[in-house]
């Protein structure tokens, strides 16, 4: 990936909608070479997807929260990966390191929403201990990863 690549992802994470011919005008390179370029990184999976960041409390969902799970031992991993999977409320599941076996995201709409999200989680087999913790305010939220 050169410094050209970086100019397309930059400008991309920015707005996934930008026109390959706006990405020319930014970039200063023709129409053709910018296409053949997305299609590189698409192929390669360095771009994943175009996607539309939304707004959680637009949508009615105005709690996030994190919740960190440790398990009794990890048979208990594929049928918990499996349960994430099917919770729409859970929007990150990260398998961590330190006091925890998990780490969730939870985005819902209200306290109890969160409840009966946390008692579903809690009536999984295997868990031995949760903490919650209600997320008061967002600093920073970015999901891009700006290339060095």
């Amino acid at each position: 990936m050169d410094d050209i690549d970086k100019k397309i992802l930059k400008n991309l994470q920015q707005n996934a909608r930008m026109t390959i011919s706006d990405l020319s005008s930014q970039v200063s390179l023709s129409m053709p070479a910018i296409s053949e370029r997305l299609k590189k990184l698409e192929a390669s999976g360095v771009i994943k997807q175009y996607t539309v960041i939304l707004d959680p409390a637009m949508l009615n969902k105005h709690l996030m929260a994190l919740m960190f799970l440790r398990f009794d031992n990890p048979t208990h991993s594929d049928s918990f990966a499996e349960f994430v999977k099917n919770e729409a409320e859970i929007k990150e599941c990260f398998y961590i390191t330190g006091d925890f076996d998990y780490s969730l995201k939870i985005i819902t709409e209200n306290t109890r929403t969160l409840e009966l999200l946390l008692t579903r989680i809690k009536n999984h087999p295997g868990i031995v201990k949760t903490q919650t913790i209600v997320i008061l305010s967002t600093i920073t939220d970015s999901p891009s990863i700006i290339p060095d």
